[in-house]
């Protein structure tokens, strides 16, 4: 089984902000094939969906951003997966709109949600892709990563949504290599 966690706030009041692009993603792949339902389990909301004939289960956590980590945690302790079989989508502020990174591991450059499901799990080595969220235009990054995407940037999110989606199929019934590979490209705007 692999494990694909997107990180956001829950409430109406967060939706379709840039801080929950990762929500936004794992909707996505909620949405596709058989239409997952939801419940709610590990803190967060859970669906149950496969990827190429491969089991797959969608997290989005409840705990809000900064505190993912203990959803995140639950889940992989209940059913016993190695942090390899997880991958965690979040928003990413330095990097340009609808650009996709796909690491296996390493720093959180900064992205609260991130540093905690590390502190959770007990290591840093765990995949995450990061999504671009454009170029901070408000003084604070929180005001920023709070706000809604502009109509012009829609198209680039709406097409990083997808490469996201597809990237984590990849990961899914390939490996984090082959997703990188193929991922870790110029941003949508620039092909």
């Amino acid at each position: 089984m692999k494990l694909v966690v997107g990180l956001g706030n829950p409430g109406s009041k967060y939706e379709g902000t840039r801080h929950n692009i990762g929500f936004d993603v794992v909707d996505r792949l909620a949405a596709g094939g058989s239409g997952a339902k939801f419940s709610r389990k590990f803190d967060g909301l859970v669906a149950e969906t496969e990827i190429d004939f491969r089991r797959v289960l969608l997290l989005k956590p409840e705990t809000f951003m900064n505190l993912s980590g203990r959803s995140v945690s639950q889940a992989v302790r209940f059913y016993k997966l190695d942090v390899s079989d997880l991958i965690v989508i979040c928003d990413d502020l330095s990097l340009p709109l609808g650009k996709l990174r796909i690491r296996g591991g390493g720093s959180d450059g900064g992205q609260k949600g991130l540093r905690d499901v590390a502190a959770h799990l007990g290591t840093d080595q765990y995949p995450r892709l990061r999504i671009g969220i454009g170029e901070r235009w408000a003084v604070d990054a929180a005001d920023f990563v709070l706000s809604r995407f502009r109509p012009t940037e829609r198209a680039v999110i709406d097409d990083a949504l997808i490469l996201a989606s597809q990237a984590v199929a990849v990961w899914a019934s390939q490996g984090l290599d082959a997703a990188m590979n193929r991922f870790n490209g110029p941003a949508t705007a620039e092909k």
